[in-house]
């Protein structure tokens, strides 16, 4: 029986906002810099050049774009990432999978109040590792967590 804990809907909605944001950002922009006459004349020394923030609204839109795709791109990425608890292994990704039997210890002092928690194991090389997990990053944690504590013990 695999459990799985997929990433939260509070770190995809947050990214949904960041990328309202910077569609209602670029709308602005485009509206300053080319439709908003007292703010095109403002903003337009003797000559007729753009200064300041004309310059700057006619130049951010595409950046704008450039970071919503990207915010875009990476939500879709990130839909697909989950942590799963199965029989024997904790797998955090498709390259790290990490054994029951070499997690050492399970520090959960802090998960009802901040909804973390550390765990310790010992890599491949038997090097410590720390690894901290938080319910503002995976949704379904607390079953993550009971079953460790049910494997560990």
């Amino acid at each position: 029986m695999a459990i799985e804990a997929p990433i939260s809907r509070f770190k995809k909605n947050n990214l949904k906002i960041y990328i309202a944001v910077c569609l209602a950002l670029m709308i602005w922009c485009i509206y300053d810099a080319h439709f908003n006459e007292k703010f095109i004349e403002k903003h337009t020394d003797a000559d007729g050049n753009a200064t300041g923030w004309l310059v700057v609204n006619k130049k951010a839109p595409p950046y704008l774009v450039g970071a919503t795709l990207l915010m875009g791109v990476y939500l879709v990425v990130l839909g697909r990432k989950k942590i799963v608890a199965e029989d024997n292994e904790l797998v955090i990704s498709a390259n790290e999978r990490i054994p029951y039997d070499s997690i050492q210890k399970i520090d959960k002092t802090h998960f009802d109040s901040k909804g973390t928690f550390i765990f310790t194991y010992k890599d491949g090389d038997g090097n410590e590792i720390a690894r901290k997990l938080s319910d503002r990053t995976y949704d379904n944690l607390k079953a993550i967590l009971d079953h460790l504590v049910e494997k560990i013990s």
